[in-house]
């Protein structure tokens, strides 16, 4: 069997090794290390947890152990999808070059350009970043990419995902033709495939598993569940979830929840935390300061649920991790290796569950058809005790009783037979009531009183009922004679609107 020792490594890098407590190579190191530190350009496809960071690491820190780095100019570029990610990659280095005299600068988001600017003015030997931020150093003119040496793509699968291709073809454009590359991803689209053929020379392939397959020390199962109501979907898998965690009971140590949306990784968090369990969420709205506090407790084993999008499913690296809960059906199902592939890490063991909902099942038959084999199906914790309710429900002759009278009721036939009935019985007592209101009314003063306050006709001298007919539409007088008075308008009409009437009948 490999082992460290057999890789011509630089004894100080050894020494490093065995103090981090590894003896034996996985098979991607075993491939990737000798060829690269032969010169050569390696193409690695591994699945994730396998070991892949050591791989470039290791044979980088031994080919610059010697020499010195200067201002703006890295001897060496490490390029990776998230911060996480890269600040992974970083903390590696440290274990691994503590013997040997190299620096180092990590070019993330949501830290100031100032530190990174001072770290880069006094020359890095190794730059780790992620590309947009890298662009941002090269564009303010901070930054220089002609001494670059060796430049490692890690993760490029996921760079082809977050749409980092164009900003990853720009930045080999601007390093030297002569440098050597150390690419790595867990599967190989054919956009990538067109990248390592345009600027890798050469390379070492080196695939130590068939593409995208998950571990075999990983159980893996799915509940496929359907909800009552659609609006109520997300409340009952949130409680399905809960019944999944505490049906694994001490066997889940910690544990990773993995939703598509950000907006699900906050509801899921507190949903968890409302009902007792140690849960925080991480996404990349949240500032970076929050993202590496809660990453830390995570590996820390202060905190207990780490609920993620997939910014945390590629690279990190938590040997502990017991199980992988997937509160979402990966759009992807290559996303969802790399999700599961955060458990059962360097020969554990792990499980992780799946909650699977009809609008997602299409995207489940493609897991599988990547996976080549059926999940095993799990049947939902939540079953024993909701099926016995539904089904006293529906099979006592009380429910199927219940909307018969409602049928009944909705029927026409039954409502117009019935409403000739009614109305009679209901008429009948009317007429003897109706007196009743009168002789009250009667003895009322209020009637009395209501033709005096009617007398106003009276007072103004009205025209006599046979005047009455003379009134014509419009408000027309028609009285005959010379009498110039108008009906409605008063003694105090003027004379002058009288004559305009008269010359109106005149005509």
């Amino acid at each position: 069997m490999t082992k460290f020792s057999d890789l011509d490594l630089n004894p100080k890098v050894l020494k490093a090794v065995e103090e981090a407590g590894y003896e034996t190579p996985t098979p991607i190191q075993a491939g990737a290390i000798p060829a690269a530190l032969q010169g050569r350009d390696v193409l690695g496809i591994a699945q994730t947890g396998t070991g892949k960071t050591a791989s470039f690491t290791l044979p980088m820190i031994h080919m610059l152990a010697r020499g010195r780095a200067r201002a703006r100019m890295p001897r060496s570029l490490v390029l990776c999808p998230t911060r996480e990610l890269a600040a992974q990659v970083a903390e590696n280095f440290d274990t691994y070059a503590k013997h040997v005299k190299l620096t180092k600068a990590l070019l993330i988001g949501g830290v100031s350009f100032k530190e990174q600017d001072l770290l880069i003015d006094k020359g890095v030997d190794v730059l780790i970043a992620t590309p947009g931020r890298l662009l941002d150093h090269f564009e303010r003119g901070k930054l220089l990419l002609t001494g670059v040496q060796v430049m490692v793509v890690d993760e490029a699968d996921r760079m082809l995902d977050m749409g980092f291709i164009p900003d990853i073809e720009r930045i080999f454009s601007l390093t030297p033709f002569t440098r050597q590359t150390l690419f790595f991803s867990a599967t190989m689209a054919p956009e990538i495939e067109r990248i390592t053929n345009t600027f890798l020379s050469n390379p070492e392939r080196i695939e130590v598993a068939r593409q995208a397959t998950a571990s075999e020390t990983i159980e893996q199962g799915v509940v496929m569940f359907k909800a009552s109501r659609r609006d109520r979907e997300g409340s009952e898998k949130r409680k399905v979830l809960r019944a999944l965690i505490e049906a694994e009971g001490e066997k889940c140590t910690n544990a990773i929840v993995f939703c598509n949306r950000k907006t699900d990784v906050d509801i899921t968090a507190k949903s968890l935390k409302k009902y007792g369990m140690d849960a925080a969420p991480i996404h990349g709205d949240l500032d970076q300061s929050q993202r590496t506090r809660t990453l830390d407790a995570f590996r820390n084993n202060e905190l207990k649920i780490l609920v993620a999008s997939d910014v945390a499913a590629r690279g990190l690296d938590v040997p502990s991790v017991s199980h992988v809960f997937n509160f979402d059906v990966p759009s992807h199902a290559e996303d969802y290796v790399h999700r599961i592939g955060r458990t059962g890490r360097a020969g554990r063991d792990g499980k992780t569950l799946m909650i699977c909902v009809p609008k997602d099942e299409k995207n489940f038959d493609a897991i599988e058809k990547l996976l080549q084999k059926d999940i095993p199906r799990v049947e939902n914790p939540l079953k024993s005790e909701e099926n016995p309710d539904r089904a006293q429900s529906d099979e006592t002759p009380e429910a199927e009783a219940a909307p018969k009278p409602e049928r009944r009721s909705r029927k026409p036939r039954a409502e117009r037979a019935e409403r000739p009935e009614r109305q009679e019985r209901a008429e009948r007592p009317e007429p003897a009531e109706r007196p009743e209101p009168k002789e009250t009314a009667a003895a009322a003063p209020e009637p009395q009183e209501r033709p005096q306050r009617s007398e106003r006709p009276e007072r103004s001298e009205a025209p006599k009922p046979q005047e009455k007919p003379a009134r014509g539409r419009g408000g027309r007088g028609r009285s005959g004679g010379g009498d110039s008075k108008v009906v409605g308008m008063g003694d105090h009409m003027p004379q002058f609107i009288a004559l305009s009437f008269d010359e109106r009948r005149a005509s």
